[in-house]
């Protein structure tokens, strides 16, 4: 066997919303984010030391993968340092660069946190799936993506998510980039303007290797039949 896959989900998502996700030759682990925040806070930062030192524990290959706010939080682990061998970005922010949009951000988010908290669960689920970025009119992704209705149990610590690994708390990466030093993919939808144009300067900026999904938005993982065949030829010429 090749390795392991670490596999990172997004905001409001679930371990297993990589169910079904393989690449041949390579074990897929994962990684249930909330576990990190059920017991107390944690920064960014901190959660990139103690993801690494999880991986550094185990023996073999290891590719990092991490989607939109998991994605985030591969980048903290990458720059961290870590035993990475190569890495898939997917749908990700390296981080605001103007300081009243982190405000306005963390404002937000703070929102998002009290409406994760308190809030009917459905109502909040309903609201989240309403934004521009992820609203695709489509029942077909929805169906892939899964059940949320479990993860009202760990809702304090989707809430704490939205205050902790905010956007607007995240310092901006682009400037350390270029310290990334393993193999990566960086990935987003073709139909995703905005996180498409981030991840072309994402790419521009630390010389990485880049692909835009054909007809997909934001969650490519769920909206691409080429998605694992693409990160398979990845970690191909990219894994020795």
């Amino acid at each position: 066997m090749e390795g392991t896959l670490w596999c990172l989900h997004g905001g409001v998502g679930m371990a297993e919303d990589w169910r079904g996700f393989s690449v041949p030759g390579w074990a897929v682990k994962r990684v249930d984010l909330w576990r990190f925040l059920d017991c107390c806070p944690m920064s960014l930062r901190e959660f990139g030391r103690a993801l690494n030192d999880e991986a550094a524990a185990r023996s073999g290959r290891k590719v990092l993968m991490g989607y939109s706010m998991g994605g985030r939080l591969a980048l903290h682990a990458l720059m961290g340092g870590g035993s990475w061998d190569a890495a898939v970005v997917i749908s990700a922010h390296p981080g605001l660069e103007d300081l009243t949009e982190r405000a306005t951000r963390r404002a937000r988010d703070a929102e998002w946190a009290a409406r994760a908290l308190k809030s009917p669960w459905s109502e909040f689920l309903e609201a989240w799936n309403r934004q521009a970025v992820l609203d695709r009119g489509s029942s077909a992704t929805e169906l892939r993506w899964g059940d949320r209705s479990k993860l009202e149990l760990r809702r304090a610590s989707v809430a704490r998510s939205f205050v902790d690994w905010s956007l607007g708390a995240q310092d901006p990466l682009w400037g350390s980039l270029l310290g990334i030093r393993v193999p990566l993919l960086w990935v987003a939808g073709e139909e995703d303007g905005k996180f498409r144009a981030l991840a072309e300067r994402a790419v521009a900026c630390g010389g990485f290797d880049g692909w835009l999904a054909p007809g997909s938005g934001h969650r490519v993982p769920w909206e691409s039949s080429q998605f694992p065949s693409r990160v398979g030829e990845f970690l191909e010429r990219s894994v020795s």
